[in-house]
């Protein structure tokens, strides 16, 4: 199965965004779950994917203010509120996985026990709901390695961040270190100086070992893209989203090898 970020860097209706992504073949999307960026109708985005014949692979949960999950203070505590309802959201809206950072920018706040019990009440409603939890990586890998090793449960696990992985922790061997936990994908590419969200194979990542080690970790999820437009704003949303779907299917014939 190959699936796209619905919000591929154009402000479209997501009734007529779904139609366009459906149309350039792919079978499913990730979706983003907040009212940020004016997205005030977000809740109806499962009715018109579904309606658009797309499935919805998994949604992405608010990161601004994720440092405070390792923080003593009621910030803390409503973020992790917010994390269980949308566990909650994910249970009503048959979404069966959704994706957090656990860190965000290059001097988070220490990761501590307080921030790991909040992850653990979070999986603990994905235990109770059947719903999972993938952490990304970000800038930080010892925060993911503290929350991924720290967690005994089947319904946490990781989703492997191209981009970021190219551009933030290139050093770090993550598909050995957590392929074993791998629940979900975000491809894209860099030039390895920022986090670009580039189509596959216009920026540096080295797309056949990262495959490969995909492959090899014994992952059968969909092969996701995680991109937008910028630098290809001459491209009509039909054109780039057709160039997307064959990127993508790129990437999952070198699974293969």
């Amino acid at each position: 199965m190959i699936t796209i970020f619905d919000w591929f860097g154009l402000n479209l209706p997501i009734y007529e965004r779904y139609g366009l992504i459906k149309q350039a073949g792919f079978e499913g999307v990730m979706i983003w779950w907040s009212d940020e960026n004016g997205k005030a109708d977000y809740r109806l985005q499962p009715q018109y994917a579904r309606s658009a014949g797309l499935i919805i692979e998994n949604m992405h949960t608010p990161f601004e203010d994720i440092n405070n999950i390792w923080l003593d203070n009621l910030e803390g505590e409503a973020l992790a509120a917010n994390m269980i309802r949308c566990v909650e959201d994910c249970s009503l809206f048959e979404i069966p996985c959704m994706i957090m950072h656990v860190s965000k920018s290059d001097n988070p706040p220490p990761f501590n026990k307080l921030g790991l019990d909040r992850f653990k009440r979070i999986v603990e409603g994905g235990e109770r709901l059947g719903v999972n939890i993938a952490v990304e990586n970000t800038r930080k890998t010892e925060y993911l390695s503290f929350v991924l090793n720290g967690i005994d449960s089947k319904r946490i696990g990781f989703c492997y961040d191209s981009g970021h992985h190219n551009c933030h922790t290139p050093k770090d061997d993550l598909l050995s270190m957590f392929g074993s936990k791998l629940m979900a994908l975000h491809l894209h590419d860099n030039d390895g100086s920022d986090d670009q969200h580039l189509l596959p194979f216009d920026g540096t990542c080295q797309w056949s070992n990262v495959m490969k080690q995909i492959n090899d970790a014994g992952y059968k999820g969909p092969v996701a893209l995680e991109v937008n437009n910028r630098g290809y704003e001459h491209l009509t949303p039909e054109e780039l989203l057709r160039i997307c779907f064959k990127r993508a299917k790129q990437l999952k014939e070198l699974m293969n090898l």
